[in-house]
């Protein structure tokens, strides 16, 4: 190969497996006789061992299912700057507790968490800084040690209605009153 050529020739060695012409590759029609077509696609059942026949049990202390909610735990992360904290609220139950909220709104609309989740929880809580610092007393009873304990988490995120939480981020203002009362409620029940 002459050398100022910038095109150069490699060998890559080729598994047996793998086919040499494009008449060893898989077919993508079905090989079937003329006139003859596939039917239609039935309807899937829950008919396997360990499927929930009956759909995904709905309650309290069940969860809300919803693909790839545990991300939220990551935009949480990336959100650590924006939280408002008071210096004695530890931030990993204020994590927690938010991570939670997001992952129930994402999966209420059937799809894995983003940063709006994220921020309509924060502001249901009075992390994104409308609760001033000195009175966020209900806010320490109501998410101390949920870090580690999933049975005061699901209280908290049971205890907010799901239409508040599906509301858009703009509109989340005008129902926080009813939110924080119930979560106050939470709260004084917890200590």
């Amino acid at each position: 190969m002459p050398e100022g050529n910038s095109r150069s020739i490699r060998l890559v060695p080729t598994d047996p497996y793998v086919p040499n012409d494009i008449d060893s590759d898989p077919r993508q029609l079905p090989n079937l006789a003329p006139g003859v077509h596939l039917p239609p696609a039935g309807s899937w059942r829950a008919d396997r061992p360990g499927d929930l026949v009956a759909g995904q049990p709905h309650g309290e202390m069940l969860g809300s299912p919803g693909p790839g909610v545990g991300y939220a735990r990551l935009l949480v992360e990336r959100r650590r700057e924006r939280f408002v904290i008071s210096p004695n609220e530890p931030r990993e139950d204020a994590e927690a507790v938010v991570a939670e909220l997001a992952m129930k709104r994402a999966a209420s609309f059937g799809r894995a968490p983003v940063v709006a989740d994220v921020d309509v929880a924060m502001e249901l809580l009075g992390y994104a800084g409308d609760v001033p610092l000195e009175k966020p007393e209900w806010r320490l009873h109501l998410v101390h040690e949920a870090a580690l304990e999933y049975a005061k988490r699901r209280r908290i995120v049971d205890s907010v209605p799901l239409e508040v939480l599906r509301l858009p981020p703009e509109q989340v203002a005008e129902a926080m009153a009813g939110v924080r009362s119930a979560l106050q409620a939470v709260a004084a029940h917890e200590s």
